[in-house]
């Protein structure tokens, strides 16, 4: 395969990633309706990693089996579904799924910052930079100025969804350590050890058998493992390797008109009249970090 043909296949995998992450902030509204956000997670990541590890073993991939790795899925378990599943989880009950959306946007930026001052692991270029405020200008955009006057409120849920955005950031990073792995394995490892940890949490403080949960946060639970947990995070571990943390975690500024044009069809939350232009920008931004840059040929 051309890489041409890799580019493509992986900005087209970065849309999908878009969509079904952009997804899962009306998947999560709807659910912690009615299931509180601990015991939400813990079956989400329960769903999703017995999905993961079904397919794993039908395709007769094996787990590794050394502490070491499962240490390594632990530690991405907290940064990439733990702590930040739970924390949005629990801002959601009281924040608009289009705005956490926004707010979680700004993970290619915490990324951006980290890789420049700490890990370098990846060249900081001026493209990548104009792309961060591209991207930045096109959520200003979206968002409006009447939609950004809900940040004053319930300021501790928007802080649990910026923190659980520098989760990500940083587990976009630390994600790069599964290379040689098929996709699959780390996606299952780390789903699975978040349920270790969030099912006791539940079944303590919730006490999920005496719930009586609606039909529609049950489907929108299955939605959420299904499709915007297990199959994404297959998808994302492999542009971790292909397109890099800055990179992948520039899907989030696609998933603002994606999360917010989702909230406003199903949830009824508005959209402000800007949103076109706004997206002109995002795609820019999407487009200046992760499409390479192409080497000039050299006569001979």
């Amino acid at each position: 395969m051309s890489a041409k043909s890799d580019t493509t296949t992986d900005l087209a995998l970065l849309g999908v990633l878009a969509v079904l992450w952009g997804a899962s902030y009306t998947f999560i509204k709807i659910g912690v309706e009615t299931i509180p956000p601990v015991t939400f997670i813990a079956a989400r990541t329960l769903i999703a990693g017995g999905i993961l590890f079904a397919i794993i073993r039908w395709r007769g991939l094996t787990m590794p089996g050394d502490a070491a790795s499962w240490r390594r899925f632990a530690f991405q378990a907290c940064l990439n579904s733990v702590i930040p599943f739970t924390l949005i989880a629990a801002a959601e009950r009281s924040v608009d799924a289009g705005l956490a959306t926004i707010l979680n946007a700004t993970s290619p930026i915490f990324t951006f910052v980290f890789t420049a001052l700490i890990t370098r692991h990846e060249p900081v270029t001026v493209r990548k930079l104009v792309g961060v405020g591209a991207g930045i200008a096109g959520i200003c955009l979206i968002v409006g100025t009447e939609a950004l006057g809900g940040l004053g409120h319930e300021l501790w849920a928007q802080i649990a969804i910026v923190v659980a955005t520098v989760c990500y950031a940083g587990a976009a990073i630390f994600g790069r350590g599964f290379k040689g792995l098929d996709p699959m394995l780390p996606a299952a490892g780390s789903m699975l050890c978040g349920a270790v940890m969030l099912v006791p949490l539940s079944l303590a403080v919730d006490q999920p058998w005496t719930l009586a949960p609606s039909m529609a946060s049950i489907l929108a639970l299955i939605g959420l493992s299904v499709f915007s947990t297990a199959l994404a995070f297959v998808i994302y571990f492999r542009l971790i390797h292909t397109l890099g943390s800055v990179g992948t975690t520039s899907q989030a500024y696609l998933r603002v008109p994606i999360g917010v044009g989702i909230g406003a069809a199903v949830l009824g939350e508005s959209l402000g009249p800007t949103v076109w232009f706004g997206m002109a920008f995002v795609i820019a931004g999407v487009a200046a970090m992760t499409i390479p840059v192409r080497k000039p040929a050299f006569a001979r």
